[in-house]
């Protein structure tokens, strides 16, 4: 972003863009009773130096009063938006000069005044009639106490005119900058009220895509239940019917009703397990009071406990709070992931990496396993996964091979966690 120039807007800031640059609104009414104060300022000195007759003050006030009059109504209680129409500005312009030239020729105290046309030549635009106005005003304000324009540059006009030039350098110079610094933060806050409707705008997004995701898990969650009782719950049960019947019909034979007694015995003790693993498996309860980190070591370690694969966590980057949904999903791919291993895999070792990154979160799970040709299977497990880090604008990339082990990346969005979820 550059200090452009804007040849087509005026050198000194309408109040929009000033209050882009910060101005606060105390400045706006010092600005607009700047002339009044100015021309009571050098009346007051006027007054003070004295030698003046009747006459001349009649006058001198009849001008002073014109003067205060065309200030109220072009300045102090015209609106803001009048008050910025190049015409209206040229208009308050001449007014303000010729004025203050007239009161100056009666007393030279009166340039105190016209200090006040050069800010109202500022307000003039194209700029070149910018730099006009305050080359005017420039020259009438040191000529008028020395005799008067024609006469000091006849007298002088070297001197005037280099005064005159530096003069109306410095304060078009200065104008100019004013303009193209009030006009860059005026961009500037245009940028970031853009960035900001776009952040909200993405993280209201965010809050609806953790929404469909949650209402989305619930039912993944109903449908695995649905299938974990037709697949292992209900065939539990229909081998312990079975056993029962026929320790029944063994009823004669004391051996044989025994064993089926037994089994039927058994296959209630591993139902009653598959379904408290089953419930279990409905909350995430590991990260109720722990980090993810600390909640994946917890279930690594558990895991290599029952199995005997040994499992080792590895977290890479700088841990932080993420989003309960994105935990919760990290923690569920890793239960499922370690389930597949010791279901299918053979494997000797496990490896998890959890990484951190500016905008995502990464979960990888190897082994070295038995391996298998990725595709389309029967099981729940890739799927769910896949379809568990799908919802939460997340991919879920396998590769294996047979023989080969098993390698499975989770990449999810590091959604930060709310305040509440985080205090």
């Amino acid at each position: 972003m550059s200090l452009g120039v804007d040849w087509d807007r005026p050198m000194w800031p309408p109040e929009s863009a000033r209050t882009a640059a910060g101005w606060q609104p105390w400045l706006y009414r010092v600005e607009r009773f700047l002339p009044g104060v100015l021309l009571a300022v050098a009346s007051g000195v006027s007054v003070g130096v004295g030698g003046h007759d009747g006459r001349w003050w009649t006058v001198t006030g009849a001008l002073i009063a014109g003067t205060a009059l065309w200030v109220l109504g072009t300045v102090v209680f015209a609106p803001a938006r009048l008050r910025e129409r190049p015409a209206f500005a040229l208009l308050t312009f001449l007014g303000v000069l010729g004025l203050g030239s007239a009161l100056e020729v009666r007393d030279i105290s009166y340039v105190i005044f016209m200090i006040y046309a050069f800010l109202s030549a500022m307000r003039l635009r194209p700029t070149w009639l910018a730099f006009a106005a305050l080359a005017m005003t420039s020259l009438l304000i040191n000529t008028l106490g020395n005799g008067g324009p024609v006469h000091a540059l006849k007298e002088r006009p070297g001197v005037w005119i280099t005064i005159i030039v530096v003069q109306t350098a410095a304060i078009g110079g200065g104008g100019l900058l004013s303009a193209a610094v009030a006009r860059q933060n005026e961009e500037r806050r245009r940028m970031l009220d853009e960035l900001a409707a776009a952040q909200a705008e993405n993280e209201g997004l965010q809050r609806q895509l953790l929404s469909q995701a949650r209402e989305a898990g619930v039912l993944d969650e109903r449908q695995r239940l649905a299938q974990e009782i037709h697949d292992t719950l209900a065939q539990g049960f229909t081998g312990i019917i079975t056993q029962l019947e026929a320790a029944a019909l063994a009823k004669d034979e004391p051996a044989e009703w025994q064993r089926h007694l037994d089994s039927a015995t058994a296959l209630a003790r591993e139902n009653l397990t598959a379904a408290r693993r089953s419930v279990h498996a409905l909350h995430p309860e590991h990260l109720d009071s722990a980090t993810l980190p600390e909640a994946l070591a917890g279930v690594a370690a558990r895991w290599s406990a029952r199995t005997g694969v040994p499992a080792g966590v590895t977290t890479t980057g700088v841990a932080r709070p993420l989003h309960p949904e994105i935990e919760s999903t990290v923690l569920r791919v890793t239960q499922e992931a370690l389930s597949n291993v010791d279901k299918h895999a053979a494997a000797g070792r496990v490896g998890l990496t959890l990484s951190y990154m500016d905008e995502e979160v990464t979960l990888d799970v190897r082994d070295d396993g038995a391996g298998f040709v990725p595709g389309p299977g029967p099981g729940f497990g890739l799927p769910g996964m896949r379809r568990r880090v799908q919802r939460l604008a997340g991919t879920l990339h396998v590769e294996s091979e047979p023989g080969g082990g098993t390698a499975i990346s989770a990449v999810l969005p590091a959604v930060p966690a709310p305040p509440e979820a985080s205090a």
